[in-house]
Formats: structure tokens, sequence, C-alpha cells
């Protein structure tokens, strides 16, 4: 932690605002230099665990950046305290301490990165509702966007074939991976060669198999659980103007021998990869801004929220969606409204219909026979902040303090507001203020979805549906809730999980054969007949809770009949408590690079 000579509380007052403004800022800069170099020093670690297949420490790592933000942030709240006293919440030292603050940053290949930090710092003191210009930084105060000029974020090959542009760009010394490590790479990398050219050939009607083309690779390496990731995009000659982006994942499952595993082509497999409902990458990079604009050129429908929270600057994430949400509200005219799908019993979730997200509130009461509190459900949505999502949870940001336009609710919904959930809803004038939410990106529910759908959607959803379910498992996680209704389906059909307010470890479940009754009487009991406890959890019971079509439930049991054995979650349970980290790839099977590797779980 960094240390600043500063003068008691009864000092400051004797302090002009000048200097105490100046005294402060210098403060709060050394406050993000600090953060800065411990979020660096972690991320690069990212390296030495991949090539050490120290899986357990990189879990560790990445729960650590996680927590970082918050612990700095409240060392940096306690001295601000110290060093202001009296004088805290006195907005014309802030306003002079933010252009101080604006100044110092200036030179930061991170200045945006940097002034979100400035704002969780003002928001932590005076709980602001809606925005203040003049102490936070709504829009940014730089004309110029940070740069690092001096750095070649890109590396490209050209001029040799595609097989050879491949080998060279993973063994290329920047990227940190010699040849000498590799295991079958000539092999892996003609195949994945072949695949690059025959989408390249079906994107374009005609390459030649002994027609060159280039890579342009991003400099920095991606890492994620078990996986190294380098991304690019790939051009038929220098004048083509539709590249194709790609990735290549590695692994590193052999000691001393590193694979490449698999090859990804285009944007929808690029998207995946990056998705909202996965952990966040550890890649290191001395401008931000610049990496997220790169991510942005393979991946043009990503928001700029997503990307910033991919690369693990999430607070500034919720800046970006605080800005084009402002942004949206100037340029629309649609009312709030309730969103699809079953009403909650424990959250009220309303959107704007020409804005992908939802809002979520926690209501004043549960609904029967919902027992939870208002601390059990913050919990576990922080728990899925904390948690690698394994591409099956959507992220929740939390925001406090949210002020909008009266007019732009839906009457009926704003009643419904100020009914279910009045501690945390208010009318102020011609705003309606929400002291705490939830913004998820808004998705379609699957249980409409199932009743929507073609008849091959439908089975492909029922599919996906059970390796979900699966895949949080092999997390660590029971939904708790199996129904479809607290389920999604993404514009690239994935299913994924949004309601935690029954969340839990998997290992902290009971997962029990059903028994079986003796007696007549106990075959036609209307309620169980033996002890049921708390965390006890009967599989053979999930068919009957499940209201699926026909063509869902017949590809769920074809794949997953499995979920409805107690054996298949006793046996995960023992992985999980044995130290065993199963491997959830962001990736279909589909896309590995070779038939032996095995499958997903």
């Amino acid at each position: 932690m960094s240390f600043v000579s500063r003068p008691a509380s009864s000092e400051s007052a004797a302090l002009t605002d000048s200097r105490l403004a100046a005294l402060c800022a210098g403060t709060v800069h050394r406050a993000f230099l600090d953060y800065d170099e411990h979020f660096h020093a972690i991320t690069l670690r990212a390296r030495e665990r991949f090539l050490g297949r120290d899986w357990g420490k990189s879990y560790a790592d990445a729960a650590e950046r996680l927590h970082l933000y918050g612990r700095e942030m409240e060392v940096l709240t306690k001295q601000i305290k110290e060093i202001m006293g009296r004088r805290l919440r006195e907005r014309t030292i802030w306003t002079a301490m933010k252009a101080v603050y604006s100044s110092l940053i200036a030179p930061s290949g991170k200045r945006e990165i940097a002034e979100s930090f400035f704002n969780s710092l003002t928001r932590r003191v005076f709980a602001t509702e809606g925005v203040d210009q003049a102490i936070e930084f709504v829009d940014t105060d730089f004309d110029q966007s940070p740069t690092t000029m001096s750095i070649d974020t890109r590396r490209v090959y050209s001029g040799a074939s595609i097989h050879e542009l491949l080998i060279a760009s993973l063994t290329d010394p920047s990227a940190g991976f010699p040849e000498e490590h590799w295991r079958a790479l000539d092999t892996t990398a003609r195949h994945a060669a072949e695949r690059l050219q025959a989408a390249l050939g079906r994107l374009h009607q005609e390459l030649p198999t002994n027609r060159s083309l280039r890579l342009e690779m991003i400099g920095n390496v991606f890492y994620r659980g078990r996986g190294a990731y380098l991304v690019g995009r790939a051009f038929r000659d220098q004048d083509d103007q539709n590249p194709v982006a790609i990735a290549l994942c590695l692994r590193h499952e052999a000691e001393a021998e590193l694979d490449l595993d698999a090859l990804l082509i285009g944007e929808t497999d690029l998207a995946i990869l990056f998705s909202f409902t996965r952990a966040y990458f550890r890649v290191d990079t001395a401008c931000p801004y610049e990496l997220v604009r790169s991510l942005r050129e393979l991946m043009p429908r990503k928001r700029l929220i997503d990307l910033y929270n991919a690369i693990g600057y999430h607070r500034h994430g919720k800046t970006e969606f605080y800005r084009d949400f402002v942004r949206h509200l100037r340029t629309s005219s649609d009312r709030f409204v309730t969103a699809e799908g079953a009403r909650g019993m424990v959250m009220f979730v309303f959107t704007l219909p020409s804005y992908d997200v939802v809002f979520k509130l926690i209501k004043d009461h549960f609904d029967y026979p919902k027992e939870n509190t208002r601390a059990d459900v913050m919990r576990r949505y922080r728990l899925v902040f904390e948690h690698d999502r394994a591409g099956r949870l959507v992220e929740a940001h939390e925001f406090e303090h949210l002020r909008i336009a009266r007019d732009r609710f839906d009457p009926a919904l704003l009643a419904d507001l100020l009914r279910d959930a009045s501690s945390m809803v208010r009318l102020e004038s011609d705003d309606v203020v929400i002291a705490h939410a939830y913004v998820e990106r808004r998705i379609r529910p699957l249980n409409l979805f199932l009743f929507e759908a073609n008849e091959a959607a439908v089975a492909a959803a029922g599919r996906d549906y059970g390796q979900s379910i699966k895949d949080l498992a092999a997390s660590n996680i029971f939904p708790g809730d199996l129904l479809t209704k607290n389920f999604g389906v993404t514009r690239h059909g994935r299913v994924v999980f949004y309601d935690y307010d029954e969340l839990c470890f998997l290992t902290d479940c009971n997962f029990r054969d059903l028994p079986q009754p003796s007696t007549h009487e106990e075959e036609m009991a209307a309620e169980p007949w033996f002890s049921v406890r708390e965390n006890d959890i009967f599989p053979e019971e999930f068919p009957q809770f499940l209201r699926l079509p026909d063509g869902a439930r017949a590809s769920l049991f074809e794949q997953h009949a499995d979920l409805f054995r107690p054996l298949f979650w006793r046996s995960m349970q023992e992985k999980l408590r044995a130290g065993e980290i199963p491997e959830v790839f962001p990736y279909s099977a589909e896309r590995r690079l070779m038939s032996n590797r095995g499958r997903q779980l």
C-alpha cells in the first residue's frame, strides 16, 4: 500500500483550498498507481501459472485480482477522510481536486481507468444520486484518446503458407512459447491451416490452395482458466477488406508440452470466447483503450462494457455502460416496462425495449415459499461475480442511486415498483431514484424460446440446457432452481442461467437417491413420507418439474440423462473435493483440432 504524509484533520482546515485539493489529488493518484502495480503483477503471473500447469494458483490469482479494487478503495477512502476531516464534503475542494488529478493522469496510457477510479471514490464519499459533472468524470476530461504510440500492439506475418504463418505466430518470441515447448505443433498447425483455408474459401468463393495470406495478431496473450489464447485476423492478401477474425486456443495438459487445441474462426466464435457469461481474461496491456478497440475490430457488435469487462477492468466497464445508457436515453423516447418472462418471486425485473439490458431490484417482501433475505440474495450475486462463471452465468453489475426521469416509466410499472420495492425506489420531483439495482444483459427466457422456436432450435436448446447445468456443476455451482424460466438463450443460441436467489455451491448439496415406497400408503402419500433435510436434493425428481416441449425433452434425455441420477452429481462432488478442476471449454468439441482429445463434460 502507498504511504503519504498528510495533515491531521484539525490541520486540514488551515490549508488553502488549492493546497488541500492538490494534496488529496496526489493521494488518489498514488493509490491508483498502487492499484495498477498490483493489478499488473497479478496479471503477469498468468504466463507462469500456465506454463507451470498450476491451475489452483491460477484461479486464486483471478480471485485476488477481483478483490484488489475494493481493498485499494477502502484504504484510499480512509486516507481521504483523515486528510480532509470536517471538510470532506466541500464540493469546491473536490472540483479543484478533480482538475489537479486530471493533470496528473494526463500522460497515462490507462487514463480512462484512472478516471473511473476517481469516480469510485466520489461515490463512496457522496453517494451521489444521478451524476455530478463537477466532481465526477461523467464524460472524459480529455479530447485525445489514451495512446502508447511507442508500443506496437500487433504482430504481422506474411509471405508464407498458412501453415507456416500459424507456426510463426505461435512460436514468436514475444508470445513466450518457444518451439521446443510444443507437442505435435506441425500436425495441429496443418489441421488449423486446412480449416482456415476452407473457411476463407467459403467466405470468398475461391481461394487457391497455394495462395499466401497475411495474419495480423494482437500482441497480447489472453489467459483464462486453463487456456491461453492468441487473437487476431486473417487477410487473403494485402488488399483484402474483409478479414476473418481468428483465435488460436492453447492448452498445456502434458508436462512441458503445449497443444494448439482449437482454432476459432469468425466473429461468432470470438464473441462466445469473450462472452459476458465468462470470467475475465488476464492480459497484460499498457493501454486498455487501444486493446479494447483492437478487439472491437474483430467483434464489432460487442459493447465497450463487455470488452473492458473481458480484460478485467469491470469498474470502467460500468462507466462505459452508464455513458452509453445516458446517451441512449437522450436519443430515445420509449418507456421502461416490466420484462418478459415469469414474474419473479424475489426480484422485480424491468427493461427499456430499445436497450438490451434488464434492471433487477430485490423486492421488499418475497413471495411464498421463498424464505431468503435481502442479504442472502446479495451474497449470491456477489458469489457469481467472484466465481468462475463457466460461460453459463450472466454477469450482473451493481448500480446505486440511479436517477431516471419519471416520464420514461410506464405508469403501471412505476406503480408496481413503488408497491413491491418501495425501500429501493422513490419519487423525487420529476425523477425516479433507485437506491440499488443489478443490471444484466437482456436475453430471451428459455421457457418462452422453447415454445416459439423451430423444431431444430428447440432440440438444440434442450441439449444445451443440459450442458449448461453440467458446465455449472464442473465449476462447483448448483443453480438451485432448474426451471426453464430461470434460464435464457443468448443471440448465439447458448443457454445461460440468470436467476441467482437459490444458487449455491455444488459441494454444499446432498444428492440423495429417491427412497422407494414399501407400502401402498407410502406410495399414495401426497407429501414425502421420508425425512428431507434442508440441502437434500433428489435428481430423480427433476423431470417432473421440467415443462419442456417434446423435442427439447427428447434431446435433453438423449444426451444428458445422467443429470437425473444422483451418481453424476456425487461423482462431480468427489472430483471437486479432491481438488480436481474439470475443464469447461469456451468452444465446442467441433472446434478442437485433434479427434482424440476427448469432448466436453
